[in-house]
């Protein structure tokens, strides 16, 4: 194929796979995509450990790698990421109450408690790698290897991304939900723009795919746009081709892949789920994310809750106590298989089968074929 991304990037197929889990962003590479490593999860040390594995594993062909940058946290947050006051700041500005509904919550599930107070430090450490500095760590990491694309996931990619990228000759790619959001990246400095609808897993927006898609690319035009937001077939990324886009960009469709990072408990959930299994949630991180609907959503947005914090503040609350959840799950805990989730979209009631990353690729090109072969013959 021969979009104007396969040319600029070296790629066999326009399919950018993002995904947290090394060995899915290694195996499209290799089968001929571009795949992008999610690297919020991660600490300096720990991204440097998978961004050198995937370097042994791709034999120099292109990846790239995907960083959290929120326009806006919480004022806490920011101040520990500039060193005042450090985790200890942030964890005071969790109040007691949301600690109190966690644990309520777990007792009523039949859960058993974590280490608390071991976990709230290990996640709010975690948290300051939204904030710029914490960023900008994970950004001079990923720049020190052969990457070829960076992203800004949440917000306008701010400056040290765009300088020191454009310094390494790395094109600088930004997730958009609306034509103005498209417009602003690419006054930053954006080189690729990647309008979510959505239908999309994790942080979106509103406006569905159909709708964002050409609006994003008349908008911002002669610069390359990736569909993303619910796709998941070949068909799909016909249509993405069809309203204008370069090329797509998948992230739910690895979850169910053998090499996923999906623990097997929620990994069934999704298998079996529809498409209106999920939701838009503040629940994980304090900002709207979609994923599966479960007990742990509900409570979350029900009477008794405290409300969600902001970020990064509910992602302290969040991801240890879901780390929790999902080891538990894992022994046949009624409770915890209630409350585990995973952020993932619309699409996953498309994805009901377990395949190798590879053959996922070749499966949506072979469709695409089929799908631009049924539209010629129109």
């Amino acid at each position: 194929m021969r979009t104007e991304v396969c040319e600029r990037f070296g790629i066999e197929f326009p399919l950018f796979a993002f995904s947290h889990c090394r060995d899915v962003v290694a195996a499209v590479t290799n089968a001929g995509g571009l795949g992008v490593l999610g690297a919020v999860a991660y600490s300096p040390e720990r991204l440097e450990e998978e961004l050198r594995w995937i370097d042994d594993h791709v034999g120099g062909r292109p990846y790239g790698v995907d960083v959290l940058v929120p326009g806006k946290i919480d004022a806490s947050a920011e101040r520990a990421g500039r060193g005042e006051g450090g985790l200890d700041t942030m964890l005071a500005a969790v109040p007691e109450e949301h600690w109190s509904f966690l644990i309520g919550l777990f007792e009523r599930y039949g859960v058993p408690l974590p280490d608390f107070e071991k976990a709230k430090r290990s996640d709010a450490r975690g948290g300051t790698q939204v904030t710029k500095e914490g960023a900008g760590e994970l950004i001079d990491v990923s720049l020190a290897h052969p990457i070829r694309l960076i992203a800004s996931a949440l917000g306008t990619p701010p400056p040290v991304m765009v300088d020191k990228a454009k310094a390494a000759g790395v094109p600088v790619a930004a997730l958009v939900g609306t034509a103005e959001h498209a417009r602003r990246q690419v006054a930053a400095g954006a080189d690729l723009i990647v309008a979510q609808g959505g239908e999309a897993g994790g942080h979106t927006g509103e406006i569905s795919t159909m709708v964002l898609v050409p609006e994003v690319v008349d908008t911002v035009a002669p610069v390359p746009v990736l569909a993303a937001g619910g796709i998941a077939t070949g068909r799909q990324m016909a249509a993405a081709m069809a309203l204008g886009a370069s090329g797509v960009w998948c992230g739910s469709v690895w979850l169910t892949t053998e090499e996923a990072e999906t623990s097997p408990a929620v990994k069934q959930k999704m298998l079996a789920a529809t498409s209106r299994d999920t939701v838009r949630s503040r629940s994980r991180t304090g900002k709207p994310a979609r994923q599966l609907r479960s007990a742990w959503t509900d409570e979350w947005e029900g009477p008794a809750s405290p409300g969600p914090l902001g970020m990064p503040l509910q992602m302290i609350i969040a991801e240890g106590a879901m780390r929790q959840i999902t080891k538990v799950a894992e022994s046949g805990n009624p409770g915890a298989r209630e409350l585990a989730n995973y952020f993932v979209g619309q699409c996953v009631g498309l994805m009901n089968t377990v395949k190798p990353a590879r053959q996922v690729v070749y499966d949506m090109i072979e469709e695409f074929a089929d799908a631009v072969e049924r539209l010629g013959a129109y």
